[in-house]
């Protein structure tokens, strides 16, 4: 029996999506949210409480970054920038989704790996959101999520990919006073990711044109492999491997 999280189903939530998650997750239906983390299905959709805050996944709030001319500015878009036709990209760390957003704003068709199966259900509803808004759904829908490992996913792996995104989680990375609400709760969810090593060693494998990476702007590479150019902003950097396809 999973003692992570419950499950509660409010007014006007899914019923047999909500049963349907706690059988899969082994989890208890609460009648209502307790202290802990509680998965809430209810009419606004799916979200995560606990510790007197709620959140729930939401690219509404990525309008402004891709709109009015300022996806161009953005550090990743820069990073992944490509005009290729048909131009396919993996995010192997999904979390919530916001920097796959910004990759299919870019143009790209966008497969996302998440294995937590929290985060994967909030991804997915906010995903159904957005694809039935009027601005956001011609982003959301060059995006496919995929619940499952990254490391055994890309091993698997059929057709060619142009760019794979990693942003390992670090817990540590920020004091706890500036840590947002949706890290706050995520982290106290299991780790989301495999580790480092594993998780470059197969991105490496899968053979894209570009690796890359999102990292504190002080840290140390990923792995310990240095990038072949890095871009770096006030408080993060992208390191970018790049790789040269042999021809058949």
């Amino acid at each position: 029996m999973n003692d992570k999280f419950a499950v509660c189903i409010g007014k006007g939530g899914q019923r047999d999506q909500a049963e349907s998650f706690a059988r899969k997750t082994e989890s208890i239906i609460a009648d209502k949210p307790g202290k802990n983390l509680t998965v809430l299905f209810d009419s606004k959709g799916i979200s995560l409480t606990g510790y007197g805050l709620t959140y729930q996944g939401d690219f509404e709030n990525m309008l402004h970054r891709v709109t009015n001319g300022r996806l161009q500015h953005e550090m990743l878009v820069r990073a992944a920038k490509s005009e290729k036709e048909g131009r396919k990209a993996i995010d192997a760390t999904a979390g919530m989704g916001e920097d796959a957003f910004l990759l299919a704003a870019q143009g790209y068709e966008v497969t996302l790996y998440e294995q937590n199966p929290v985060v994967a259900v909030l991804l997915k509803d906010a995903l159904r959101r957005a694809k039935k808004h009027p601005i956001l759904k011609e982003i959301a829908v060059r995006m496919k999520l995929v619940e499952g490992d990254s490391v055994e996913c890309m091993s698997k792996l059929l057709d060619p990919v142009d760019v794979i995104y990693l942003d390992p989680m670090f817990p540590a990375r920020q004091k706890s006073s500036l840590i947002n609400k949706k890290l706050q709760l995520i982290q106290k969810l299991e780790p989301p990711c495999s580790e480092e090593t594993d998780l470059f060693d197969a991105a490496i494998k899968a053979t894209p044109e570009k690796i890359i990476v999102k990292r504190p702007l002080k840290s140390e590479f990923l792995a310990g492999r240095k990038p072949s150019y890095t871009l770096n902003g006030k408080a993060i950097r992208y390191d970018c491997y790049t790789f040269i396809k042999k021809l058949d």
